[in-house]
């Protein structure tokens, strides 16, 4: 934290991890700060009603981790104790259409659930000073100054048995609500005219089991981190992910986007596992004992929102989250994108602080959305290699047609050689660790395409389209993600 006074009250509105993160870089710069919540918290590491994404699989990619261990020094220690277990050198089996890649898991990274890890950092969030949370209240709108020009405030309905409207006035309002989140119907109300969101039809579906590890089945613990079996799209195939996450507890999750959901019902379930490209997953569910049903959750669309664009923004109030965009949960990119807006909405209260300017919502806006982008922009050209997905936004997404195209041949000649650092490198980049352009830059694609009859044919095709070699007119290809935030031009 600088040096510089704390003052004024900033509202929270959600409590989920975009909140909890957002809470805790607020608590550095306001001297009070509420986490409004629809819900109530539970005791323990539960699942909370309002989230039901919450009991399928989440994680933090390695920036997700290194951000949430800045902001909450040995976090992962919390949830060690609470039955988390490390990965360190633990077998990761990814197959896809094109092979195989198995690697020993390398960094000392621990796998929980949802529910325990919300536990975890909400109990690291109550022991700030000056940070409270008022649960089970609803947030009706927001209150203005006469002229709608600034936020003030909130007022919100007591779900409790009285029901009663309470109004709690602030000098900013962060919503990080989620993808219920009503933002959109009260700038309205207030006569804001809001751009339509991009939307990406995905129609995607997924379901997760959970099993109990008995003793006899121990050396699965030790043995193993993750088995990922790629859907293909070609085929239509489901993905199943196998992960084991806190106390013995291992989990089965099964994806499709384009409108083929995967069953809930048990037996069809184990069927489906069973039908998968590989039999390795239904091969480690032998001795295993459900603990649940498998439980379904379904997206018709993922969302994002253009509210830099905007004429006219109130002054005092802020989004970040699923509030701001959603994203296909299965590359595991929405925790961490929120992290990284943790980390925007830090920078721009410091440089506010340190430099006080007018239109500081603007700017920031402006700047969660350039961290967004990449996480979208990747979202778009994975999920529309699908049948049945559709784009539709207020204008046409940069390079999309050869990012989809080529995001497939790069993971092709990653896969069937193999090459480890070409994989590595489609994972670093598609888990927010480095820019897209680090994969698609003019001298790493040219080799790839060369590699095979097809790459050679379409690296022809490109050519003649454009008239010249590719590094000449690279930037009306792809887009430039030059002003997302990356570690490597980080503070």
């Amino acid at each position: 934290m600088n040096n510089m006074r704390k003052k004024g009250t900033a509202l929270v509105i959600g409590g989920g991890i975009a909140g909890l993160l957002s809470a805790r870089v607020l608590s550095d710069y306001y001297e009070e700060v509420v986490i409004v919540e629809k819900d109530d918290f539970p005791v323990g590491p539960e699942d909370r009603a309002g989230t039901p994404q919450s009991f399928h699989p989440h994680r933090f990619t390695q920036r997700g981790k290194e951000i949430m261990t800045r902001f909450f020094p040995d976090f992962e220690q919390d949830l060690a104790e609470q039955g988390a277990r490390s990965v360190l050198n633990k077998t990761v089996h990814n197959m896809n259409q094109y092979g195989s890649v198995v690697v020993q898991y390398p960094r000392n990274d621990y796998k929980f659930s949802r529910a325990l890890l919300e536990w975890v950092v909400r109990r690291r969030v109550r022991e700030i000073p000056g940070v409270r949370f008022l649960p089970k209240h609803e947030v009706l709108r927001l209150l203005t100054t006469p002229d709608h020009a600034a936020v003030t405030g909130i007022a919100a309905r007591d779900r409790g048995s009285d029901g009663q409207e309470k109004v709690l006035m602030a000098d900013l309002v962060v919503d990080t609500s989620g993808r219920s989140s009503k933002l959109t119907a009260w700038l309205e109300n207030l006569g804001y005219d809001v751009p339509q969101p991009d939307l990406l039809k995905v129609n995607l579906g997924y379901s997760t089991r959970r099993y109990r590890i008995p003793p006899s089945q121990a050396h699965l613990i030790e043995t193993w981190d993750t088995v990922i079996i790629g859907g293909q799209p070609a085929n239509g195939t489901f993905s199943g992910v196998f992960s084991i996450i806190e106390n013995q507890i291992a989990e089965v999750l099964l994806y499709r986007p384009g409108g083929h959901y995967p069953p809930t019902d048990a037996e069809q379930f184990e069927q489906a596992v069973a039908q998968l490209p590989s039999p390795l997953i239904a091969e480690l569910l032998q001795g295993l004992e459900p603990i649940t049903n498998p439980r379904g959750f379904r997206v018709p669309a993922l969302h994002r929102h253009h509210f830099e664009q905007m004429d006219r923004w109130p002054s005092g109030l802020l989004v970040l989250g699923d509030a701001f965009c959603i994203y296909d949960p299965i590359f595991g990119q929405g925790m961490t994108v929120a992290a990284i807006e943790a980390e925007v909405l830090e920078t721009s209260l410091r440089e506010q602080w340190e430099a006080p300017r007018p239109q500081f919502e603007q700017r920031a806006l402006r700047s969660i959305q350039a961290a967004i982008e990449p996480a979208w922009w990747l979202n778009c050209a994975n999920d529309l290699q699908w049948e049945g997905v559709e784009y539709a936004g207020a204008e046409p997404l940069k390079g999309i047609s050869f990012g989809r195209k080529y995001l497939d041949l790069h993971l092709e000649r990653a896969t069937a050689g193999p090459d480890l650092k070409l994989f590595g490198l489609y994972w670093a980049v598609n888990t927010l660790s480095m820019s897209p352009r680090e994969m698609l830059n003019p001298d790493l694609v040219t080799s790839v395409l060369a590699a095979t009859e097809e790459g050679r044919q379409w690296l022809d095709e490109l050519t003649q389209q454009y008239g010249q070699p590719l590094e000449h007119v690279w930037d009306d290809i792809v887009p430039s993600f030059s002003e997302a935030p990356y570690p490597s031009a980080s503070r």
